[in-house]
């Protein structure tokens, strides 16, 4: 089930471009899209993330998916700000989906993996990610490392 912190039907429907005041004021929220097969995790990534992961940052607006068709069906809608997939995923790991659309979305919003464990970098690397922590998720470092990704989305987007 998809779900997005806009009430919408968990679609990724808001163009990067929409502001969440419908045009002036306050910049639009940070999109970020959670994909996991386990509704745990992805409540630990939402968690840990919170309403903003850094003072500086816009809120956050949600969209989670637990199937690489739906995975695929969000990063196509093309308003993504930040990536957030489980390599323990099944029947499909995060690792080889992040390479995935690495490979294939145009202008591909930054990865972040979650991986096994720590000596499983190397894959991070492999899969082309931006960033990984492993599991057991700690909320600090997965909250800098999705603000960092997200900084350095949000500013290119913003020239």
């Amino acid at each position: 089930m998809a779900t997005d912190g806009s009430g919408a039907d968990g679609t990724a429907g808001t163009p990067a471009s929409a502001r969440a005041d419908g045009g002036a004021g306050a910049p639009r929220p940070a999109h970020v899209l959670v994909y996991s097969d386990d509704r745990d995790v992805r409540e630990r990534v939402r968690l840990a993330l919170g309403r903003r992961p850094a003072r500086d940052l816009p809120e956050l607006r949600w969209t989670e998916v637990a199937t690489p068709p739906a995975l695929v069906r969000a990063m196509d809608v093309g308003d993504v700000d930040l990536a957030v997939l489980d390599g323990e995923a099944v029947p499909a790991g995060g690792l080889g989906l992040a390479r995935q659309v690495k490979d294939e979305v145009f202008d591909c919003p930054p990865v972040l993996v979650l991986t096994g464990r720590p000596q499983d970098d190397w894959l991070a690397a492999w899969s082309r990610a931006d960033a990984a922590v492993p599991h057991p998720l700690d909320p600090a470092a997965l909250a800098a490392a999705a603000a960092g990704l997200l900084r350095a989305r949000l500013s290119r987007a913003a020239v």
